[in-house]
């Protein structure tokens, strides 16, 4: 299918990395995407948007999947390495939670999970009910590694680090793919849940779950 993603649109404006030949590959895709969603974006699209050749993107992707997943990889690991690099708390347990509440408000509003999200959910749910990603993995062991530090310094209760990280994980998956689900507002003021609600009370849990 021919989609219309060389073509500049409202919102299709990623920021210009330039790191690497692959980074500015991957900005086209990012690109592409925005504009159209992932159904409607080939690799033939990208390359024209990267001003290279077909046989280019080829040779690094076989196919939208495998550069899709390479794409989300690179987004997901570099928010979530922020997130990490701005946590605040006395110790590593605050540190910890600060870092997965804030990375998993950040992740909802991500402009390309958002038109995942909005598109092409699917996806998604190999990495919900199949297997981790790649990006999953890396948060995985910087999550597990934070622990870590966080049994030596008395602030994380005594349980492995690797299966407090899965548990925790588990938790954010629903609070980042799930939240908007639970943020309708209902007649009944009573009955209301926003957004920040729903963060304040990730915060909550994630506290209580991982103090000694």
């Amino acid at each position: 299918m021919t989609s219309s993603c060389n073509t500049p649109e409202q919102g299709s404006d990623g920021p210009e990395r330039g790191r690497t030949a692959d980074d500015a590959l991957l900005d086209a895709a990012r690109d592409c995407v925005l504009a159209v969603g992932l159904r409607r974006t080939t690799l033939t699209d990208v390359a024209r948007r990267a001003g290279v050749s077909r046989m280019t993107m080829y040779r690094r992707w076989p196919d939208m999947a495998s550069l899709v997943g390479d794409l989300m990889t690179r987004e997901w690991s570099e928010l979530a390495v922020r997130a990490q690099a701005a946590a605040r708390g006395e110790h590593a347990r605050a540190r910890v939670v600060d870092s997965l509440t804030t990375g998993a408000r950040q992740l909802r509003k991500h402009p390309v999970f958002r038109r995942i999200v909005e598109l092409d959910p699917e996806i998604l749910l190999p990495y919900l009910v199949d297997r981790r990603g790649t990006s999953q993995d890396l948060i995985l062991a910087g999550l597990v590694a934070t622990l870590a530090e966080g049994h030596a310094d008395g602030s994380v209760r005594a349980a492995p680090a690797a299966v407090l990280g899965r548990a925790v994980l588990l938790a954010l998956h629903g609070f980042v793919i799930s939240a908007g689900t639970m943020t309708d507002h209902s007649a009944e003021a009573s009955e209301t849940a926003t957004e920040d609600d729903l963060d304040a009370e990730l915060r909550l849990l994630l506290d209580r779950y991982l103090a000694p």
